[in-house]
């Protein structure tokens, strides 16, 4: 067996969606569904327990029509009886046998006159007849239907035959019972005594409950089966809707995976106003923001070869002359210029270092909020602790507290006012004044760090913020900032939903300003 790590053998195979044994989102659908018609389908338990009533219902006219007939007979004269029976019989649809008191069979509607039934050939029945009986049977199976006994003519046609009679005449009161026909069809037989000590005994083949059973469980059918045709459409049409886009979205996601970040174009399905198309274009736009992402770090992997080749060469260089040159002052002058570059390798290390740990670092960060305020004071009174003789002065208008409110990690804005001030005192001429502002301004909290330079030319003003694009003062060495500082900036503000951006002072003197927007959080306090 493979172990789980190997990589599929073609693009087919993994671009194929496994569910790894779990059901599809269609046959989900689909069950739920059908789940729901299959409690509908629970109405073919109600049909049984309407054929109870029915057959109950018939059971209680038994009785009552036997006692009518069993009255009818006890007044009308031996001679008159059979046309009465005759007549009782073709009325009811029965067949009606009345006993003496010895039990002899007296009297048989059935050998007065024609019998009220005709014989069919069961192989020569229609199939609907088959398939019927089949479907009573199986429904009576599946409900756990009680099945009365089956009825049989006795043998020897006498009262002593019948036990519903032999009831009726020792309590004296009328006996119905039901059996099965071999046809499967209900059998109600009723009995009741008559005078002079004899008897009455009515059987009937109830064939009209079962056409109704019948009837009401082919309505039933057909209407069951026009839901679940109607429910599957629907539910395929359900999850065409849903499955289809997910599945197409789910196959970009492969191909992004495997790699193939820019040769992918997630569909937007801008036509979809729901979660799916809310789905589609968030992951569109996840799809761009990584291939931003690689591109970005493609291009920074190339910057940092490159500005890493210049201060390796110069040390090349300055090693090999250092090995041939025998003058003190040259071999003195080598070293200083490896010792330069040296620190200047570690000061790009350092800030490449910070570079990429910025962006990883504030994706996990819990932001708070925090006063600008209190930190931008914080920070200048540190700063002028440690460069007591810079020769510039830093002004700062400190807000009203609850004026400069923000959320975000207070670390990493602190590390972007820092550059910034490191970046406008170097710029500063001496005796000069930096000047720090922070107000709030429509619903933004603006700080301003203002120097007293030269200004950044226009053409210059997004340049500044690429990474390894310095603009230095005239007369710097050489090599004593990376570029990364306001690259570095940049990055934190706009990971606090924030823009930076290089301007001229707003009170129209000479100099460089730098204004970074924030949303503001909360109102000003009074």
């Amino acid at each position: 067996m493979a172990p789980a790590t190997d990589f599929p053998k073609t693009e087919d195979d993994a671009l194929k969606l496994r569910w790894s044994a779990r059901v599809s989102l269609t046959s989900r659908i689909l069950a739920v569904n059908i789940f729901a018609l299959a409690m509908l389908a629970g109405g073919f338990f109600y049909l049984d327990s309407y054929r109870s009533r029915l057959i109950d219902s018939r059971l209680h006219a038994a009785v009552r029509e036997a006692a009518f007939m069993a009255e009818a007979l006890s007044a009308a004269s031996p001679a008159a009886r059979p046309a009465l029976i005759l007549r009782l019989a073709d009325r009811s649809g029965a067949r009606l046998r009345t006993y003496g008191a010895d039990g002899a069979l007296q009297l048989d509607s059935w050998r007065l006159g024609p019998p009220n039934y005709i014989l069919r050939d069961p192989d020569e029945e229609a199939w609907q007849r088959h398939v019927a009986r089949f479907m009573d049977r199986t429904i009576d199976f599946v409900v756990g239907a009680d099945q009365p006994p089956s009825f049989h003519e006795p043998a020897r046609d006498t009262a002593d035959a019948w036990p519903l009679l032999r009831e009726a005449r020792q309590q004296q009161r009328i006996a119905a019972g039901l059996a099965r026909a071999p046809d499967s069809t209900p059998m109600v037989t009723a009995a009741s005594p008559l005078a002079g000590g004899g008897g009455l005994v009515v059987t009937a083949n109830e064939r009209a409950i079962t056409r109704t059973v019948r009837a009401e469980r082919f309505r039933l059918g057909v209407v069951l089966a026009l839901i679940i045709l109607v429910s599957v459409l629907l539910s395929l049409f359900l999850a065409r809707t849903i499955v289809r886009p997910l599945r197409r979205l789910a196959r970009a996601a492969v191909r992004v995976r495997l790699g193939r970040a820019r040769e992918v174009v997630v569909p937007r399905l801008p036509s979809r106003r729901d979660e799916i198309g809310l789905l589609a274009r968030a992951v569109s736009d996840m799809s761009q923001a990584l291939r931003q992402r690689i591109d970005a770090t493609e291009a920074f992997a190339a910057d940092v070869t490159h500005e890493l080749k210049n201060p390796l060469a110069s040390l090349r260089s300055a090693a090999d002359t250092l090995a041939s040159v025998r003058d003190p002052a040259a071999q003195a002058q080598m070293l200083s210029i490896v010792q330069d570059d040296i620190r200047r390798l570690d000061r790009l290390i350092t800030d490449i270092a910070e570079a990429a740990r910025a962006d990883a670092q504030l994706s996990r960060a819990k932001f708070e909020p925090i006063d600008l305020g209190q930190h931008l004071e914080k920070l200048i009174r540190n700063w002028e602790a440690r460069q007591p003789d810079s020769g510039v002065r830093v002004a700062f208008a400190r807000p009203r507290i609850g004026v400069a409110v923000v959320m975000g990690e207070p670390s990493r804005l602190v590390r972007v006012f820092e550059n910034l001030l490191d970046n406008a005192v170097s710029f500063s001429p001496p005796g000069g004044v930096v000047r720090v502002l922070a107000t709030q301004v429509d619903g933004d909290v603006v700080v301003r760090v203002e120097d007293e330079g030269p200004g950044v030319p226009v053409a210059q003003r997004d340049e500044i913020f690429r990474r390894f694009h310095s603009l230095r003062p005239e007369g710097e060495s050489f090599g004593r900032h990376s570029g990364l500082g306001l690259a570095i900036a940049r990055t934190i503000v706009e990971a606090h939903d924030g823009t930076i951006s290089a301007e001229d002072r707003a009170d129209g003197m000479a100099g460089a300003s730098f204004v970074i927007r924030l949303p503001a959080v909360g109102a000003p306090q009074p």
